[in-house]
This record gives structure tokens, sequence and C-alpha cells, in this order.
């Protein structure tokens, strides 16, 4: 049908819009992807567009031993734990935070409010 949107191309349009707004903001983002299965968070840095420290679901150390599942929100709170933990031991405290256009609900929504928790400021 004519018209009609898809849920990626939407996504996408969020993508960008936000991208706009972030890239002039500050100094280090905080970028959000999730699959059905896992979710990834990466602080990259503005100026030179470098990783500066990651945490998702796929470590061995902390989902495998634990047997939780990785794509449900008590996995996402433990990945917002960790990069902020990872963030703070870099010296990083505020990030722009950019959630790759998927909506602030669910999972994006519990590894924001827990990687505040920890002490990031976004």
């Amino acid at each position: 049908m004519k018209g009609q949107v898809n849920k990626n191309s939407s996504r996408m349009r969020r993508y960008m819009k936000l991208r706009k707004k972030i890239q002039l903001k500050s100094l280090f983002r905080l970028i959000i992807h999730r699959s059905s299965k896992h979710i990834y968070a990466q602080i990259i840095s503005n100026e030179n567009a470098r990783v500066i420290t990651c945490a998702s679901t796929l470590e061995k150390n902390h989902f495998n031993i634990a047997k939780i599942y990785t794509g449900n929100k008590i996995s996402a709170r433990l990945v917002g734990e960790l990069i902020a933990k990872r963030a703070l031991l870099k010296g990083i405290k505020k990030v722009s935070f950019d959630r790759s256009g998927f909506k602030y609900h669910g999972r994006i929504k519990s590894l924001a409010e827990s990687a505040r928790s920890f002490g990031l400021i976004f």
C-alpha cells in the first residue's frame, strides 16, 4: 500500500532526528542497540569517534554464569550497571543518550535508569 510506513523506517527517521541534536551536545555518547535476544551499549567519543568502553549481554563472565535470559529488562538493567561502572572508571560522568531510534520504553528505559542510578548523568 502506498504511504504505509514500517517499523524500521520509523526507527531510522527517529534515529536521524536524534543524531542531529546529539552530535553537538556533549563530548561522549552512550549508544544503545537492541535485538530480540541481546542488548549492547557503547560510549563513544564525539571528537575522534572511538569506542571508550562497551558492555553487552554477550559477555560470558556475567550472563552465561548466571544463566540469565539476555532479552529482558533484568539483563538490560545489568548492562546499564556495567556500562556505568566502566565509564566511571574511565573518568566519564556526563554523556548524551543515543537510543538509536528505539522508543524510550521497556529494555531501553531500564538500561537508562540503571545507568543513571549508578552515576552516569544524561
